[in-house]
């Protein structure tokens, strides 16, 4: 199932091109905001999946392009990024240490929203296309081999730099964290659609060159 917000923060189910509200299906969750919404929903999805896929398949489709998009997670309490996770183009001759950093929940936009470059004293701004976990249940010491049934689903996120700040030792936050640096979008994919996440692939467009 792939959800999505949309316009003035309605929960939606993707249907083909368009977009279903599912709002009054979850409608009993408490909540005061998006992000308690979603959360409600990522936290009871077993007890709310079958009114959620009936709402999706009855409701009324309307066409996403007819829709603003939204942040399917707009405030997340962590956002934890894994440093230097990849092979950077071929240009590392072996994985570096495991290193992680934060970004700021309040860094995120949704897709199609505009990342502000700052006037900071750097040497390049870019975007990282990345593929985002969600975990789905409070997790704390869990062995790997049952590290994947914690994950509830996943999206798609940009992962915005600032890079060449200085002093170089205590740059990530400056560079990483800043407001509309976090894009993502625009939709949170439920985990059984996806079977081995390590085959998909990701692609970057900025200002529509790839």
């Amino acid at each position: 199932m792939k959800l999505l917000f949309f316009d003035d923060f309605r929960l939606g189910v993707l249907r083909g091109d368009s977009v279903v509200d599912v709002s009054d299906a979850i409608a009993d969750i408490p909540h005061l905001s998006p992000q308690q919404l979603i959360r409600g929903v990522i936290e009871r999805f077993d007890q709310y999946r079958a009114k959620l896929e009936q709402a999706a398949a009855s409701g009324q489709a309307e066409p996403l392009e007819d829709v603003r998009v939204r942040p399917p997670l707009p405030h997340p309490a962590n956002i934890i990024c894994m440093a230097v996770n990849y092979m950077e183009n071929g240009t590392r001759s072996e994985p570096a240490p495991i290193n992680a950093f934060m970004k700021s929940p309040s860094a995120i936009i949704g897709p199609g929203e505009t990342m502000v470059l700052p006037d900071v004293a750097a040497t390049i701004f870019e975007g990282e296309a990345e593929m985002a976990l969600v975990i789905g249940k409070r997790a704390t010491a869990v062995p790997a081999s049952e590290a994947m049934s914690y994950v509830f689903g996943y999206v798609n996120f940009i992962d915005g730099s600032a890079r060449g700040m200085q002093p170089a030792a205590q740059s990530f936050y400056q560079m990483k964290s800043r407001d509309t640096f976090a894009p993502i979008g625009p939709y949170l994919v439920t985990a059984d659609e996806i079977p081995d996440p390590h085959k998909l692939a990701s692609s970057l467009w900025n200002t529509g060159t790839l």
